[in-house]
C-alpha cells in the first residue's frame, strides 16, 4: 500500500513538475517583462488556486474535465478518475508557486544585460536562454521546488479530480487519510515521515539556494 502510493505520486509529481515547469516560465517572463492589457486580471487568475479552498479548485477542475466539457470533446479523452486527472490538479495547485518565484527572479535580471545582448545581434529567444535563465536559474529553481512539493501534497483538488482508487489515483495525501479512517495507524505513521522528510529537504534545499542568492550579492560588493 505505501508503496504503491508512493510510487504514484512520483509518477504525478513528475507529469505535474514539467508542467509547472513550461507554464511556471511562460508565465514568470510574461508578468515580468510584459505589457499587456488584462495583465492584472491574469496575474490574480493564475495566483487563485493560493487562496482558494482545494475543494473548490476541484469543482472547478471536475466541471473541466468532465463529460461535456470543451477540453473533454477537443481532446477526445476520458480524464477523470485517472492519475493524469491527479497530476493536473497537482500541477494547478503548485503553478503559483513557480509563478510568482520565476516572475521575481526573471524581473530581478538588470535589463541593461538584456539590451546589451539585444545589440550584439541576439534574438529574444537566445537573448532568453543565454541571458534571462542564467542569472534567473536560482529563483526559478526554488519556485520549481516548491511547487514540485506543493503538487506532491496535493489533497482536496485531486480528490475531487481523480478519487482515491488504490494502484490507481490513491496517492501518498489519499492513502494517509485512508489509512487514519481504517484506524492502520502504523501505516499512516509511515507514509506521514516519509512525506515530512521529503518537504522538509525541499524546503532545506529552498533555503540554501536564497542563502547562496544574497551572499552572492555581498560578494560582488565586497570585491
Amino acid at each position: 500500500m505505501i508503496w504503491d502510493a508512493f510510487l504514484l505520486s512520483l509518477r504525478v509529481t513528475a507529469v505535474a513538475t514539467v508542467i509547472i515547469l513550461v507554464a511556471g516560465l511562460g508565465l514568470g517572463w510574461l508578468f515580468a517583462r510584459a505589457r499587456f492589457r488584462g495583465k492584472l486580471l491574469l496575474e490574480v487568475f493564475v495566483a487563485l488556486p493560493l487562496v482558494l479552498p482545494p475543494s473548490v479548485v476541484g469543482y472547478y477542475l471536475l466541471r473541466a474535465l468532465g463529460s461535456g466539457s470543451p477540453v473533454v470533446e477537443w481532446l477526445h479523452i476520458e480524464l477523470l478518475f485517472t492519475w493524469q486527472a491527479a497530476a493536473i490538479a497537482s500541477a494547478i495547485v503548485g503553478l503559483p508557486l513557480m509563478v510568482q518565484s520565476a516572475r521575481a527572479a526573471i524581473a530581478n535580471v538588470d535589463p541593461a544585460l538584456e539590451n546589451a545582448a539585444r545589440t550584439l545581434g541576439s534574438t529574444e529567444l537566445g537573448l532568453f536562454w543565454r541571458v534571462t535563465l542564467p542569472l534567473a536559474k536560482r529563483g526559478i529553481l526554488a519556485g520549481l521546488v516548491l511547487g514540485a512539493a506543493r503538487a506532491l501534497g496535493e489533497f482536496g483538488a485531486t480528490l475531487m479530480v481523480a478519487g482515491s482508487i488504490p494502484g490507481k489515483t490513491q496517492t501518498m495525501p489519499l492513502a494517509i487519510y485512508d489509512a487514519v479512517q481504517n484506524r492502520q495507524n502504523d501505516v499512516a505513521n509511515q507514509m506521514v515521515l516519509l512525506m515530512t522528510a521529503l518537504a522538509f529537504f525541499g524546503l532545506w534545499f529552498v533555503r540554501g539556494l536564497e542563502s547562496s542568492r544574497r551572499r552572492r550579492p555581498q560578494a560582488e560588493s565586497a570585491a
